[in-house]
């Protein structure tokens, strides 16, 4: 039976989420035909599933037996289309198998997400806007059950905190996140420094324990950030720095090696606070195109030893198609990264580090440019600089992010053929958290052993008596969606 309050009472939505959700900066993408396909092809064999195990689509399809349905009708179709470069490795009877799921889809490795949003839902960024604009209404998120009449905004709720806390806390097995920021002026932030801090106090009164570091959003090519940083570093406890080289005045960037760049850097090292995280890859508009390629990584990396450099999306391309690395097609992408490290000499496993926010979200429907991406960040970046970000809350809770990780395999004739790694559980542990505590300069252990008697944790054994997972996504999935987020954001994609 499903309960009255249930998410999906009738199981339409699948646990693995394929779909053309955006975090708003790219164009939604179609999805291929090999993918609709898998959707139709993973709710057929759940309903048939369900039967031979005498439940409800929805209760089977929220076990884990629902999520391996779900990736082996993705294999299926994949291997038909030609995509046998990458897999998910599971079982064929964990389909109904709960042991066998289990064992392919559920761990306890440490899971540190080091990149996660959510809206403030009361945050002064809403006086810079009409009172009758309705920003995120169109977000397949904000229709949910916290919206009331008599408050015409009230829908933002279901973007806000206490959402945010139950997709990553109760609904994945995320251990810890950073709390990261959206490109904005000083006075539109959707999400505020003090609106982040507030909702890590939040989390630490729950938990007796930090589950949640923030970031201190810095561009330096806007008006008065550079001063700023110091107040981000000695009052809000940041633990690393949030830039968008492709944001600036009119939307124009800036490189981390322009003399603007260093200065950011160098306040950065005096201020005692050595990691930034970079967005790079994907566009914040045609002005800033130039910037949102990697070459400047290198630079900075070699200059810099001593401080780390995380860019995020490891500068990926949403849609493109990837192959090995070829320095002479090096001119877009995550092959930019890899070009930029091996002309400056930054050997794997030094200070520079690739996250995959987005990018290994787009590339769980792309299994064969999944095998690459990985292959290649993990040869040229390092087996130890590569670091779990899920880019939620666009993707809703990021657990089928996890899933997916946790089943995926490159193939043996590409890892062969481009010297690629095999993807054991001791490397995806790595990825999963291990690799981010050394930047982070925190300790896996502690943070587990603390956590293991927190609220977080009592509230979510609770929980999974009954749990009660949505399976939705709220980024923008139409090209209207996208541009109604872009005019919110000024025109600045975000």
């Amino acid at each position: 039976m499903s309960n009255k309050n249930d998410n999906d009472p009738d199981g339409l939505r699948l646990p693995i989420k394929i779909d053309t959700t955006s975090n708003g900066e790219f164009l939604p993408i179609p999805l291929g035909r090999h993918n609709r396909v898998a959707n139709e092809t993973a709710l057929h064999w759940a309903d048939q599933n369900a039967r031979r195990t005498s439940q409800s689509r929805r209760r089977f399809l929220t076990s884990s037996c629902g999520a391996a349905t779900t990736l082996l009708a993705m294999n299926s179709v994949n291997a038909a289309a030609g995509q046998r470069g990458g897999f998910f490795d599971l079982p064929a009877d964990a389909a109904f198998d709960g042991q066998l799921a289990s064992a392919s889809l559920e761990g306890d490795e440490f899971i540190f997400d080091v990149q996660g949003h959510y809206v403030d839902p009361m945050g002064s960024w809403l006086k810079q806007i009409p009172e009758f604009a309705r920003p995120y209404a169109s977000m397949p998120k904000a229709d949910c059950d916290l919206y009331y009449e008599g408050d015409p905004r009230s829908y933002l709720d279901c973007l806000g905190p206490k959402e945010f806390i139950k997709d990553i806390f109760m609904d994945s097995d995320t251990d810890m996140m950073v709390l990261s920021f959206v490109p904005s002026a000083a006075d539109a932030e959707p999400v505020t420094i003090e609106a982040a801090a507030a909702t890590r106090q939040i989390i630490d009164d729950m938990a007796g324990t930090s589950r949640l570091l923030l970031h201190g959003r810095v561009n330096p090519n806007q008006p008065h950030d550079l001063e700023r940083m110091e107040t981000l570093a000695n009052t809000w406890g940041i633990s690393a720095w949030k830039t968008y080289t492709q944001f600036g005045p009119d939307g124009k960037g800036y490189y981390l090696s322009d003399d603007i760049g260093l200065e950011f850097i160098e306040h950065a090292r005096d201020l005692g606070v050595k990691v930034i995280c970079i967005h790079k890859g994907l566009p914040l508009g045609r002005n800033s195109y130039e910037h949102s390629k990697c070459t400047d990584i290198g630079v900075v990396a070699k200059q810099y030893p001593d401080m780390s450099f995380i860019v995020y999306h490891s500068g990926y391309v949403a849609g493109r198609k990837e192959a090995s690395y070829d320095p002479d097609k090096a001119d877009d992408g995550v092959n930019t990264l890899i070009k930029s490290l091996l002309d400056n000499n930054v050997a794997p496993n030094s200070n520079v580090y690739a996250e995959l926010g987005s990018t290994w979200r787009y590339l769980m429907r792309e299994p064969e440019d999944a095998a690459h991406v990985l292959g290649k960040l993990l040869k040229y970046c390092g087996q130890d600089n590569v670091l779990w970000g899920t880019d939620s809350i666009w993707y809703g809770s990021p657990q089928d992010q996890i899933q997916a990780f946790r089943a995926f395999q490159i193939a043996p004739e590409l890892r062969v053929a481009h010297d690629y790694p095999e993807l054991t559980s001791a490397l995806k542990a790595k990825v999963f958290g291990l690799n981010a505590t050394v930047p982070y300069k925190i300790s896996a252990e502690e943070v587990r052993l603390r956590a293991s008697a927190d609220r977080v944790r009592q509230q979510k054994a609770n929980y999974q008596n009954q749990p009660n997972p949505s399976y939705a996504t709220y980024g923008p999935k139409t090209r209207r969606q996208f541009f109604d987020l872009l005019r919110l954001n000024g025109g600045q994609r975000s």
